[in-house]
């Protein structure tokens, strides 16, 4: 990937602002953290000279930029089936399967989503995260949003921190919930288990919403709302509540079969080796136009079957 030239003129109604925040309205494209280490590393100049940041502007000045190109990922491009929901130049949204770890890490040096999207998009490599906007737990399924350039990067990591991408999940919890609500509740690390979360008071704020698709007999199928997007955060709120999802191996707890289960549903729920949560539908709006964008993808199999087995043992 080659730096790309940029050159732009700080108009006049910009006079007396800090030339930091002149540069965020010349360039809004790209973070305010991204300009001012390009400005710092000589990657940016004002009238061929290197102001400080805090500089004020005049008005009139000739920036230049070299958008510099970031080896932000070390990971090996592998070669594996992705399966693409949208691609075109800027974005790419992938249905990740359950099972497939997204980033890199101790344990997982390969074989990630991360480095078969290195494989299928190399320019990837170039990118914070490879592109990678958001996250999705090892073992849920479902839609996961990746930006192809710099600029789709900052404006779609700027949508998701101001809470403007829509991310609706499909959950099947254990117990029978009476009606849709809101779990407002202040996740952080577990004090003693540094791998798991937990609702604490001195957590970072929270928010789920939720409603009720359909009931059985001691288990909800339900629709869940992200407002907030920390860590396990669907997870550790349901688990909360004690409803934690169908089989979660961290939260979950012991597999309570229900009282007259019969051979298919107790085998079904034996089974059922992962969390019980899918993300169906993600929405945001375009990167390049700001258009409303919405995809959408169904449950995998064993997600269906779950349904059905539980379907099946309420007509018992």
């Amino acid at each position: 990937m080659k730096a790309e030239s940029l050159t732009r003129t700080v108009p006049e109604d910009l006079a007396g602002q800090r030339l930091d925040q002149a540069l965020a309205r010349l360039f809004p494209e790209y973070s305010r953290s991204r300009l001012k280490s390009w400005l710092l590393d000589g990657a940016l100049v004002v009238d061929g000279g290197s102001p400080r940041p805090r500089d004020p502007v005049y008005g009139g000045e000739i920036v230049e930029l070299q958008v510099q190109p970031e080896t932000a990922v070390v990971a090996t491009a592998e070669a594996m089936p992705l399966d693409v929901v949208h691609e075109d130049e800027h974005i790419l949204v992938v249905n990740k399967p359950a099972g497939l770890v997204v980033h890199p890490g101790a344990g997982n040096p390969g074989g990630t989503l991360l480095n078969g999207l290195l494989h299928h998009a190399p320019e990837l490599e170039s990118l914070p995260r490879a592109g990678i906007v958001h996250r999705l737990d090892k073992d849920t399924s479902g839609l996961l949003l990746v930006a192809k350039t710099l600029p789709a990067h900052t404006t779609l990591s700027r949508e998701l921190a101001d809470r403007e991408i829509s991310r609706h999940y499909l959950a099947v919890c254990v117990g029978v919930l009476t009606g849709g609500g809101t779990i407002d509740e202040p996740i952080g690390r577990h004090r003693t288990d540094r791998t798991r979360m937990c609702v604490r008071d001195d957590g970072r704020p929270a928010v789920t919403h939720y409603t009720v698709i359909e009931r059985f007999a001691a288990h909800t199928f339900i629709n869940v709302r992200l407002e907030t997007g920390r860590t396990h955060q669907i997870r550790v709120h349901f688990a909360h509540r004690r409803h934690p999802l169908i089989g979660d191996p961290v939260y979950g707890g012991r597999l309570a079969l229900p009282k007259g289960a019969g051979e298919q549903l107790t085998d079904t729920l034996r089974g059922f080796r992962r969390q019980a949560l899918h993300a169906a539908r993600l929405g945001f709006d375009y990167p390049d136009s700001g258009e409303a964008l919405v995809f959408e993808a169904p449950p995998p199999a064993d997600f269906n079957e779950l349904l059905e087995a539980l379907r099946e043992a309420g007509r018992e």
